[in-house]
């Protein structure tokens, strides 16, 4: 995707992007040094990156599935969280809501699936208690997701 930087002397602190006709526009403070302008170019890559990822999952379609195949609770809703910085996933078991860390999208399909599943599960036991686990393990590949993800980003939990 092509990047446009634009240095405004009215902008203060923050920095704002959008994608217009296929070109990602940043805007950040006049002030800014050339390796914090680099730094905000990269973060907001990153974003714009991830959010496409997510374009590419139907969270709701893939939740419906896996409840009804594995016998699991379906989620009143579920969307992708752009501000989940160290969790995978969480969940609110009173009302049924599932978020999902848009980092998340970039993984393999079957480890996304496990997420899901594990946030699935939180609805019925909210503990990480053995019959939790008993519920996560329905998903067959849950143990090679978790050595994924341990791989990845050094815990499953």
């Amino acid at each position: 995707m092509k990047i446009e930087v634009t240095r405004s002397a009215r902008r203060r602190k923050t920095v704002q992007a959008r994608v217009i006709d296929g070109v990602l526009r940043i805007a950040i403070p006049g002030h800014m040094s050339v390796s914090e302008e680099h730094h905000w170019v990269e973060v907001m890559r990153a974003k714009f990156d991830r959010q496409q990822d997510t374009a590419k999952v139907n969270l709701a379609a893939r939740a419906a599935d896996l409840a009804a195949v594995l016998s699991l609770p379906t989620p009143t809703s579920i969307v992708w969280s752009e501000r989940q910085r160290t969790l995978w996933g969480s969940c609110t078991p009173s009302t049924g809501a599932v978020r999902i860390a848009t980092r998340v999208a970039a993984y393999p399909d079957w480890v996304i699936d496990y997420v899901i599943v594990h946030e699935l599960a939180h609805l019925e036991q909210s503990d990480h208690s053995e019959a939790f686990w008993d519920l996560v393990g329905r998903y067959p590949l849950a143990e090679r997701a978790r050595g994924y993800l341990q791989a990845k980003n050094g815990a499953a939990d």
